[in-house]
């Protein structure tokens, strides 16, 4: 049965925060925090993960309580979101379904605030409520996350369609207009001022903007900002971008139910002979939590086998049934689809689908479950506990006199010839070594020659470690055959080495994942490792590692004019869209506040784009 995922402890059962902390992602999400019998302790929210929890772990300035609390963690998961309101909700949502006990609990879900729309056949009024009722009908928006934010918006909302705000009792019994006639934010139609065809189509612009179907309010107060500034009204700009500030809180995705409807996204990652999947429920239109399983499995499964066996046990196994949602969200099609649905069908007495192709906000579950996916495999794959013990497994493979401390790593990239360069990974008891790696750049290598840069970076380095000024490794292993292994053991002979084992690793004839073939330098010896050895595991993440780390090489030109301008060479970000995304957001922190389906939002960027710019703001 699938397991829950765990960070790191050391061998005295005592959180290891600073592994945990090396690899945790700078994107916005949740933290949960265990202790020893996996009881939740405490759940926050975090634009930066990585900067929030850090907080947590210094030496000094931490409160009484906070210390209490992170003596009693033995371990953290997280969870990414799109944004930080998305991370808002989710925390909510956390605290109180997990009531944790380092947490204050202040109030229940009536006291979300939401905009509601009334039931008024001609003049329906716009107004800010907190809880959601049945009474009365009319149209509900939200919950949202700020209430500063709805209030603020509902002013501004006012000011542009001039829509009443008044109870129902009070605009009844109006004979002549009323105050807020007279400051421009309602057009009386308590006494006739207005024709209901034309408060119905005010009514209806409302709404579409709302519904996140309407920028072009935005657009016309960006206009109006640039408009004050260009007239030095620098007081009038500044209120122009607050309000559109105010409008983007109101309009972002995951604060308004939107599509609703109960679903289980399932989504699932696999690397080094390890397979993550994740399940985020949604209930009503919210995130409600994600779970992490890393279920056992075999070479010849495909994605789509493995989500089979896995939903079959999720749903039916073990004593206690799930609650089964209307639709089961997967990214691949999944083996036995109609048959599996069918069994869920019948079980929860309705009709359950289970979809892979799905648009809109379905569409943003799962490629948030996606992101969870990669992100937990990876947190895994750097455990403590999982590189030790593929540590021991590759010492007796190899049949080493101690479990090696350092191993590094090299591989040779370049583009059709061009631009080569070669990557130094390494790796110690701990996992990655991030701050020993290095990269080099080629130079004075016939294009497209790989043994000629595999020569000038092996000599590079480790003629300087025989000078003294490296660090010396207990393995190495090359990313390649017999060719590039030879010229490695050349290398070697030419400097003296001669007491480090050099291992070369080939992906062998179908280029499969787990049929890769080690060769022993030494001996010249070609072997093959079970798919499943956690020892072939190991190596399979540092040959990853080092063709990922090499691959970045080619981006270091792109990189340095990031640096001088935050978003000058974003491929496809030119100066027009440049200013838009700046007039959008107001300026560049809240422009990396946003989610990608908010920068999407913008006149010129596409969802794709969106997703690039997102990335080059957040270094990924």
């Amino acid at each position: 049965m699938p397991t829950r995922s765990d960070s790191p402890s050391d061998s005295s059962g005592e959180f290891d925060s600073k592994h945990f902390l090396k690899q945790l992602t700078e994107r916005p999400g949740v933290y949960r925090m265990y202790d020893e019998s996996g009881s939740v302790l405490y759940v926050g929210k975090a634009g930066s993960l990585k900067k929030r929890v850090s907080s947590y772990f210094r030496k000094t300035g931490l409160a009484p309580k906070t210390e209490a609390l992170v003596a009693k963690i033995a371990s953290i998961e997280v969870t990414i979101t799109g944004s930080e309101t998305e991370a808002l909700l989710l925390e909510q949502n956390l605290i109180k379904s997990l009531r944790p006990p380092y947490n204050i609990l202040l109030r229940d879900d009536k006291s979300y605030p939401y905009i509601y729309v009334s039931s008024h056949s001609d003049y329906p009024s716009l107004t800010f409520r907190r809880g959601r009722t049945k009474k009365g009908g009319g149209t509900w928006y939200g919950p949202f996350p700020s209430s500063g934010a709805v209030k603020e918006s509902l002013n501004v909302l006012q000011k542009v369609f001039r829509i009443r705000s008044c109870s129902e009792s009070y605009f009844r019994n109006r004979t002549r207009p009323c105050l807020q006639y007279q400051i421009n934010r309602c057009t009386a139609p308590c006494v006739g001022y207005i024709s209901p065809e034309d408060y119905q189509q005010d009514i209806r612009h409302a709404t579409m903007f709302l519904e996140g179907k309407n920028p072009a309010i935005i657009r016309d107060l960006m206009d109006a900002m640039e408009e004050a500034a260009k007239n030095l009204e620098f007081e009038k700009a500044a209120a122009c971008r607050d309000q559109i500030n105010h409008l983007r809180h109101v309009q972002e995705q995951q604060s308004v139910d939107g599509e609703g409807g109960d679903a289980d996204v399932i989504a699932i990652a696999q690397d080094a002979g390890v397979v993550c999947i994740v399940v985020i429920i949604v209930r009503g239109g919210s995130v409600l939590g994600t779970k992490d399983y890393f279920p056992r499995y075999s070479l010849e499964q495909s994605e789509g086998e493995l989500l089979s066996a896995f939903l079959g046990q999720y749903y039916f196994g073990g004593n206690t049934r799930r609650e089964i949602p209307r639709d089961v969200l997967v990214p691949v099609d999944v083996d036995g689809q109609e048959l599996l649905a069918q069994a869920l069908s019948d079980a929860a007495n309705r009709e359950t689908r289970i979809r892979g192709n799905v648009r809109g906000e379905r569409r943003r579950w799962l490629e948030l479950a996606m992101t969870n996916a990669r992100q937990t495999l990876l947190t895994h794959l750097a455990s403590k506990e999982t590189v030790y013990r593929r540590l021991l497994a590759l010492r007796d493979m190899l049949e080493l006199a101690e479990t090696p401390s350092r191993m590094e790593c090299f591989d040779i990239s370049h583009s059709h010839g061009e631009n080569t360069v070669a990557s130094c990974v390494v790796f110690d008891e701990n996992g990655p070594l991030k701050s020993d790696y290095r990269l080099y750049n080629i130079e004075g290598v016939t294009a497209g020659d790989d043994y000629g840069a595999m020569r000038q970076v092996l000599t590079r380095r480790y003629r300087r470690m025989v000078a003294g000024e490296g660090k010396r490794p207990d393995l190495v292993f090359i990313d390649g055959g017999k060719g590039q292994l030879s010229i490695a053991r050349e290398v070697f002979d030419e400097l003296g080495v001669s007491d480090i084992p050099l291992i070369g690793v080939a992906k062998g004839v179908t280029r499969r994942a787990g049929m890769e073939q080690l060769i022993d330098a030494m001996t010249g010896s070609v072997f093959r490792v079970p798919a499943d050895s956690p020892a072939l595991h190991l190596i399979q993440h540092i040959r990853d590692e080092s063709h990922r780390f090499a691959i970045t090489g080619h981006r270091a030109g792109r990189d340095k004019k990031r640096r001088q301008s935050t978003l000058e060479g974003i491929e496809g970000v030119g100066p027009k869209r440049r200013r838009e995304l700046i007039r959008y957001f107001g300026g560049i922190q809240e422009l990396r506040k946003a989610s990608v389906d908010e920068m999407a939002k913008v006149q010129g960027i596409s969802k794709s784009l969106a997703e690039n710019i997102y990335a080059a703001l957040h270094d990924e």
